[in-house]
């Protein structure tokens, strides 16, 4: 639905996410095709329904790599906290504890983070780049590729909204 408008974060800021609270503006990406596919199918038996997939190039500053250890114990953080329920406890009105980590982080200056897929079927080779900082000139470089220019330009190219 984002198609148009690929670098707004719109889709997480009105959803909210693993690594963003709603109303707030956070930017996932995958790292390889297999696992942006795994992560828009979120392992649901319902037949595959068509996604655009985009490619950035991307040239961040202060990303923290959630797959270390070392750097999760030293937020106070652990791998089972990352993996958790995370929508189930926000439709408990409770707050996830990866809403807490992205604050401290933020707290930081941290951009964004480097952790493994929690999607159905990922493994920890399933990596995505979530951002809550990035813009078209560094530090947080990101940019669209569509040389072609084949990307909608509007949201009115999608029927039904």
């Amino acid at each position: 639905m984002w198609a148009f408008d690929p670098l707004s974060g719109a889709g997480a800021k009105k959803q909210g996410g693993r690594f963003n609270c709603p109303e707030s503006l956070a930017l996932y990406s995958s790292l390889d095709l297999t696992t942006a596919w795994m992560e828009a199918q979120q392992g649901f038996p319902f037949k595959a329904q068509p996604m655009t997939i985009i490619t950035y190039d991307v040239d961040c500053a202060k990303i923290v790599d959630l797959n270390d250890s070392s750097t999760l114990s030293l937020l106070g953080f652990s791998p089972t906290e990352l993996a958790c329920a995370w929508e189930d406890l926000a439709t408990q009105k409770q707050q996830p504890p990866t809403w807490k980590l992205v604050k401290q982080l933020q707290s930081l200056g941290v951009s964004g983070i480097k952790c493994r897929s929690f999607a159905p079927g990922c493994t920890e080779k399933n990596q995505n780049l979530v951002l809550w900082q990035w813009s078209d000139t560094p530090p947080n470089y990101i940019q669209v590729i569509d040389d072609f220019k084949r990307l909608p330009k509007s949201k009115a190219s999608w029927k039904g909204e």
